[in-house]
């Protein structure tokens, strides 16, 4: 077990849009447990199945994959596309992946959040609204690449099973996304005993576990998964996949939270303290270092545009 430092994890540089960086320091966190469990996914593959994908914030080193249950995460279905007729699929490309062109952004949004409680019922509508507003967000981007806009659902409760097999334990996971049943996993026990009542953790979490969401919904999970070749994703090449994986889903988290950020029920400097929060996790092989976790967030939230996040034409040292 690894306690975080105590100070900031990143010290933004000033930008035009955003010149009162240094008035909003990250709220203080609590330090994390071990690291997180994390398998990617919501597929079925031939050589790999990997279905559950865990949240950023830090459980444990090793991660496990579990087997969808007749998930197909390469063929979503439904959504409103910018083009009439047949329904928009998703495309199982990484790089090549249409939701990675130039120009794509997520849309603005404004998020109206209710009072976050320790309630299960407060946990609840606090991250319903959250996904509404992720999914308002999201949607011109998804329509514009002509992909699906699937609807995610946040639970606060754990089942014993679900469309992604048997879930993790409390020690293996703080959070994750079923692509399966298209599902954020954020139970009230959990989540409040990793976040407390740190708005900015909570935000940065269900944000990371929604980019799964997108990866899901435009076929870059499957294509993904096509790439892995060892049983137990503890191959040195499937790792870093998981890596590219991960590190994308921060970037997609902090580029919603740039189109929200200064409206509604995020505010610039609670936006800025979610994205610090992507860099207060410890060195993982499946989840990128420290300092990576970090950049990956930066290019999102700096950047505002899908195409900063194509983690998968980056070099090996920036993923590592």
């Amino acid at each position: 077990m690894a306690a975080r430092s105590p100070e900031p994890a990143w010290t933004p540089e000033p930008s035009p849009w955003a010149p009162n960086w240094a008035a909003a320091p990250p709220v203080p966190i609590a330090p994390p447990r071990n690291r997180l469990w994390g398998a990617v996914g919501g597929v079925m593959v031939v050589v790999l199945a990997i279905s559950l994908i865990a949240a950023t914030i830090p459980r444990r080193v090793d991660g496990r994959a579990f087997a969808a249950q007749g998930a197909d995460v390469g063929r979503a279905y439904g959504g409103t596309g910018s083009n009439s007729g047949k329904p928009p699929k998703a495309v199982p490309e990484l790089a090549r992946n249409p939701l990675l062109a130039a120009g794509i952004t997520p849309g603005p949004a404004t998020c109206s959040l209710p009072d976050l409680g320790r309630a299960a019922e407060q946990l609840k509508a606090y991250y319903g609204a959250l996904a509404d507003c992720l999914e308002q967000s999201w949607r011109p981007a998804l329509e514009k690449a002509n992909e699906p806009t699937l609807t995610a659902t946040v639970s606060v409760t754990l089942p014993e099973h679900s469309a992604c097999g048997d879930a993790p334990t409390e020690n293996e996971a703080v959070a994750y996304y079923c692509g399966g049943d298209t599902t954020i996993y954020a139970p009230t026990d959990w989540m409040l005993s990793d976040a407390g009542l740190n708005k900015a953790r909570h935000i940065a979490t269900i944000a990371h576990e929604y980019g799964h969401h997108v990866q899901r919904e435009s076929g870059i999970l499957s294509a993904a998964a096509d790439k892995m070749t060892s049983p137990d994703e503890d191959s040195a090449a499937d790792k870093e996949v998981v890596r590219r994986i991960e590190l994308q889903a921060n970037c997609f988290g902090a580029l919603f939270l740039a189109a929200v950020a200064g409206s509604g029920s995020i505010s610039r400097s609670l936006a800025n303290a979610a994205v610090a929060d992507y860099g207060r996790a410890n060195d993982s092989d499946t989840h990128g270092s420290r300092e990576h976790q970090l950049s990956w967030a930066k290019a999102g939230y700096d950047g505002k545009a899908t195409k900063s996040c194509d983690t998968w034409s980056a070099a090996p040292a920036d993923i590592s």
